[in-house]
């Protein structure tokens, strides 16, 4: 267990360093930059690179947004597989369900709990 959780800590780790350089020595926007992000994330998929990652670094790769890219892609293939051309529209909306929903219930929660200050 310890040597996933550094496994994971490194390519983690690295994909925020890149991150970062990214942000202090281009003059890239934080969003081109979280959208390239994901971009890549869909190619390394697509080119069967991400995969191998995901099971060297576990939660290292798929929590960052590369790992989003990577997911989109997956449920993509999956869902053509299934469904033909109509998987294209619908697979990575159905695999990044959970999370996106997870993402706005914290979102309502914490809007309700916390109450907006004006600067």
């Amino acid at each position: 267990m310890i040597s996933a959780l550094i496994k994971a800590f490194l390519i983690g780790g690295l994909l925020c360093a890149v991150g970062q350089i990214l942000i202090d020595r281009t003059k890239l926007t934080p969003a081109r930059i979280l959208t390239g992000y994901v971009v890549a994330g869909v190619i390394l998929s697509a080119l069967g690179l991400y995969k191998p990652l995901v099971d060297f670094a576990g939660a290292g790769a798929t929590v960052p947004l590369t790992g989003f890219g990577h997911l989109l892609a997956e449920g993509v293939r999956r869902a053509v597989n299934e469904r033909g051309l109509l998987g294209i529209l619908t697979g990575g909306l159905t695999a990044a369900a959970g999370g996106i929903t997870a993402a706005l219930a914290a979102g309502l929660f914490a809007s309700l709990a916390f109450s907006q200050k004006d600067k």
